[in-house]
């Protein structure tokens, strides 16, 4: 019989198992002799008092293996045959997930993608970083993988109403991961590893009889009273299909003016926008473990912080401990930055974003209204950002305690930003009630985290493609657009999602909802 039992030790005891099997026995208040088997299952880092602790919860049986509950999970895919056409309009998460469910079912994905494969896409990355050219269809948004490819990779979810999680992290190990993902709090792969992932669930889809297209951009829609019959590719070529899903990430700005322009319903959706913080990832490490330098079996440390600020909050978001800091425009003439990690975190640098949630309400009143208001001022900021800077990706930047203090007196602490940062006033150039809102966030973030606020971060601007800013709306239970019935909205683009894990689980469960139809007739 499994029983299960939670342990906690420290960071240099992680490997060793005698001392681990004596804490087990000690929890089950059994004899030190006794015979057991163990299996880990969950891992997570307890450093809210002086010392730092793993917390770890095993599997234990005294006749047998333990069997963890991913096991249990049998996935198999079965050749399309003549199944009914999903066209999946978007190579992310939630379209290649969705991809995988509808070979599972037997279903035919057909998915379309802007952007190119995830090793052609490294050299437009490549060219925006060192040369600041933006290819508007395969950068760190578009391209075989979506957004989430290069940015840092985080696997967890803070939604419970989904579905398991659990499936989609071991189709992950099944294609390349490694199992450490099913058991940590926080699971991360990194940017480096997911290209391979990525390449081999492309590699499943098609040897089920699925298709992935590169360079095929959705121009169109092809509509016949409430059903959608076809997309336009590229201004020429017609996709038929018997469903259609709409994948295209929180980036396709020019999808959203598409379905306008043909009537559909929409609706403008909360965002959030702020800058990109960086400091020493040995200061992060000393603030959050009480230590320097940082114990070998502890990763770099992260941080997660939120307050409200004026009804509005202001908070972390995708925080990249030994990470970058990457140019995540998608269009010429426009800042936009993001962060990433890599699979070991090495980087010298934590950074992560600090942003505030922006409402319709609060920007009607400055001259964005309307159903793209919200949209239009997220592009109105990252323009403005880039006309006051010299024609590059560089981005603007300024010291942290000047950010604060609205100067620009201190220099700049050295940046892991490729194209490179230059001092700017920040507070200027940011609107008023953003600034003001992070300003004061940050301030009490300082009596939270002592040591974070710092003359040795830096703050560069700007982070703002947090999530949607317009949401394609859904029937909840039937998961179509209202005015469509087998056109369905999903994952981040369509404002269902915020990150690789909720896209992914957003992309079954429309591909689920798919099959069901399919399978009743």
């Amino acid at each position: 019989m499994e029983i299960t039992a939670d342990i906690r030790i420290r960071p240099a005891d992680l490997n060793d198992n005698d001392k681990i099997r004596v804490k087990i026995a000690r929890k089950l208040k059994w004899s030190p002799g006794k015979s057991f088997y163990f299996t880990l299952v969950k891992k997570s880092i307890d450093a809210r008092k002086q010392e730092v602790f793993y917390l770890l919860r095993y599997l234990v049986d005294t006749e047998k293996e333990p069997n963890p509950t991913h096991k249990e999970i049998e996935i198999g895919y079965k050749q399309s045959g003549q199944g009914q056409t999903v066209v999946i309009v978007g190579a992310g998460p939630a379209g290649y997930f969705a991809a995988l469910e509808c070979v599972e079912h037997g279903l035919k994905p057909i998915v379309l993608e802007r952007g190119k494969d995830v090793r052609e896409r490294r050299r437009d990355l490549r060219a925006i970083q060192q040369f600041s050219e933006v290819n508007p269809d395969s950068n760190y948004c578009f391209g075989e993988g979506g957004a989430g490819t290069y940015s840092d990779g985080k696997l967890y979810t803070r939604s419970k109403k989904r579905g398991s999680y659990i499936k989609v992290l071991k189709i992950l190990v099944d294609h390349g991961a490694k199992s450490d993902i099913l058991i940590d709090a926080h699971p991360h792969i990194g940017s480096n590893k997911l290209p391979h992932i990525i390449s081999s669930i492309r590699a499943t889809i098609e040897k089920y009889g699925g298709e992935v297209r590169f360079g095929t951009k959705v121009t169109d829609f092809v509509f016949n009273e409430k059903k959608c019959e076809a997309v336009i590719v590229n201004d020429q070529d017609e996709v038929k299909g018997d469903h259609f899903i709409l994948a295209t990430g929180h980036s396709a700005r020019d999808i959203y003016h598409m379905l306008h322009s043909r009537g559909l319903a929409l609706e403008p959706k909360p965002f959030a926008l702020g800058v990109r913080i960086e400091h020493p990832q040995a200061l992060i490490d000393e603030i959050q473990y009480n230590q320097f330098p940082r114990e070998e079996n502890l990763p770099p440390a992260a941080y997660k912080l939120v307050c409200q600020v004026k009804d509005r909050g202001v908070f972390s978001f995708c925080m990249c401990p030994g990470g970058l800091i990457v140019p995540s425009a998608t269009s010429p003439g426009e800042i936009v930055v993001n962060g990433m990690s890599l699979s070991k975190r090495d980087s010298p640098f934590a950074n992560s974003g600090i942003v505030t949630a922006v409402e319709s309400e609060e920007l009607k009143h400055i001259g964005f209204d309307g159903l793209f208001g919200n949209m239009n001022f997220q592009a109105e900021v990252e323009q403005s950002l880039f006309k006051h800077g010299d024609g590059s990706q560089k981005a603007p930047a300024q010291n942290m305690i000047d950010f604060v203090n609205g100067k620009t007196m201190l220099e700049l602490n050295e940046c892991s930003y490729i194209p490179g940062i230059y001092r700017a006033p920040l507070h200027e150039l940011l609107p008023g009630f953003i600034y003001e809102r992070l300003k004061d966030g940050l301030l009490r973030f300082s009596h939270r985290m002592k040591g974070y606020y710092t003359d040795q971060a830096n703050v560069v601007a700007v982070e703002s493609r947090t999530s949607s800013p317009v949401r394609i709306p859904r029937d909840k239970i039937n998961l179509h657009h209202p005015d469509i019935f087998n056109l369905y909205p999903c994952g981040e683009g369509a404002g269902y999602a915020g990150g690789i894990l909720s896209a992914a689980m957003d992309g079954q469960k429309i591909a689920g909802y798919i099959h069901s139809l399919t399978d009743r007739s």
